[in-house]
């Protein structure tokens, strides 16, 4: 984590160099915890959680997909959320051999079956529309 490791956590949320000259070790750091223990991560996400909706932002793996599914069932909603490769390139994203190719970065490009797919490609109407839709199903579900 940032504190076992002394980073700036503010930082290391941003898409700045200093992040990028700790992303490795992050990885590195989430693969060894990941691969002591697969449901580390996901335990962490919910722990104390008491609202009736969650959102877990930014899971990574197949597995933790399919830890959500097996503890709480049907009433986990799978979202992604897409964007063209030409607008991440306009929001500055560029491909790191050894990083946009690992699986902490592309686990989840097959295998699941998203309940929602979201388009994220700079149209604000279309992105609110989306996401009005999404909360009516999930208000609904209540």
């Amino acid at each position: 984590s940032s504190q076992e490791h002394g980073l700036d956590f503010q930082r290391l949320l941003d898409a700045s160099a200093y992040k990028e000259m700790f992303r490795q070790d992050m990885i590195r750091w989430g693969e060894e915890k990941r691969h002591a223990d697969p449901s580390f991560f996901c335990r962490a996400a919910v722990e104390g959680a008491v609202q009736p909706v969650w959102v877990v932002s930014d899971t990574r793996r197949l597995s933790d997909v399919e830890w959500f599914r097996d503890v709480y069932g049907d009433v986990v909603q799978t979202v992604r959320v897409v964007a063209t490769e030409e607008t991440r390139k306009k929001r500055n994203w560029v491909f790191v051999t050894g990083v946009d190719d690992a699986e902490s970065e592309c686990g989840l490009d097959q295998g699941v079956a998203f309940d929602w797919v979201i388009t994220n490609d700079g149209d604000k109407v279309a992105l609110g529309e989306q996401l009005e839709t999404l909360l009516q199903s999930l208000h609904r579900s209540l």
